[in-house]
């Protein structure tokens, strides 16, 4: 097990998450928000992400079936992590966020299809 620590952009969020094998299910998801936001992520069990400062920092973000929890820094509006409505026993957390890693060497970035996944409508957006 080995433990990274990552933080948002300020470093008002901080965070430590335990790697049993390296990186597992990196993927990008194409939900409406997720491809908006564009980040590479990874997941792991909940009780393996802990948030170790800043935790009231953290703005939640819910839409649409509201069981996802998407997590940001309130002061830079970084993406940290998220807590997964498909899989609700993961996190999946924002790679690039964790410090010192070379994006380019993880290797291959999966997709997760999560604007297939839809449970109900989502919400309209208001005309501007």
């Amino acid at each position: 097990m080995k433990t990274e620590t990552g933080s948002c952009h300020c470093g008002a969020v901080k965070f430590e998450v335990d790697l049993e094998d390296g990186y597992q299910n990196v993927r990008r998801c194409n939900c409406s928000l997720c491809s908006r936001k564009g980040a590479i992520m990874a997941g792991v069990p909940l009780d393996r992400l802990r948030v170790t400062k800043g935790e009231d920092k953290l703005s939640l973000y819910q839409w649409n079936t509201r069981i996802a929890k998407h997590y940001f820094c309130s002061v830079c509006g970084i993406y940290t992590h998220h807590q997964r409505r498909s899989v609700p026993t993961e996190y999946g957390f924002n790679v690039a966020c964790i410090h010192g890693v070379d994006l380019a060497a993880i290797g291959p970035v999966g997709a997760s299809n999560g604007a297939s996944q839809s449970l109900a409508p989502a919400d309209p957006v208001p005309e501007q």
